[in-house]
């Protein structure tokens, strides 16, 4: 199998950086990785906390993460898509089917592939895509709730900032040392640019 050269962009608003988000999209190998990530966020379902109404801590964000990261932002769209139906009817863990939720992974996916796709990976990037996934985890997530359930948006954004705030740092933490662990071997891989040339991920 023919592996194409990963380039490093400077930004999503770099020439060439659309055409190679659409090019990933179609590649065999990008689909067997995201196929892989959709796997992997079904079992981290499974390994989740209840912490209220509607309300849980995973580490599905860890899966959705890397699948960003490879697939880019057009794929992992996709992959959002597909991995939050399935997750639902594998493990729904009672709650009803709602379609803002999809929309909700799809945001977040997306957020995390415009920061680290064909990006040189810094702890600055991965702090700045944290805080801005769990934002519009909190405005949105809060939202569906609202329409779901019997209280009203404040409460459940008042409980999910709470969450988010308290987890964020624990988030940021897993995230570099999973992205220290990889990143080596998915270079070696060719799945991502060249991104570490020393032993740990810069500021």
């Amino acid at each position: 199998m023919l592996i194409r050269e990963k380039h490093l962009f400077a930004s999503p608003l770099s020439k060439g950086y659309w055409p190679e988000a659409a090019v990933s999209l179609r590649d065999l190998r990008c689909m067997l990785f995201a196929a892989l990530m959709i796997a992997g966020c079904i079992v981290l379902s499974r390994f989740k906390i209840p912490m209220g109404e509607n309300l849980s801590v995973s580490i599905t964000f860890l899966a959705r993460a890397l699948c960003s990261l490879v697939y880019g932002p057009l794929g992992c769209l996709v992959f959002a898509a597909a991995e939050d139906t399935l997750s639902f009817f594998v493990s729904s863990g009672g709650y009803p089917y709602f379609p803002g939720y999809m929309l909700t992974t799809m945001m977040g996916c997306f957020i995390y592939a415009l920061f680290f796709y064909r990006a040189k990976i810094t702890v600055k990037r991965i702090i700045l895509a944290k805080v801005l996934t769990n934002i519009q985890n909190v405005l949105l997530g809060s939202l569906w709730s609202a329409i779901l359930y019997s209280k009203g948006y404040l409460y459940y954004m008042t409980a999910s900032l709470v969450k988010n705030i308290l987890y964020l740092p624990v988030q940021i933490l897993l995230m570099v040392m999973l992205f220290q662990l990889l990143l080596p071997a998915m270079q070696r891989q060719h799945l991502i640019p060249t991104q570490m040339e020393g032993d740990r991920i810069p500021w």
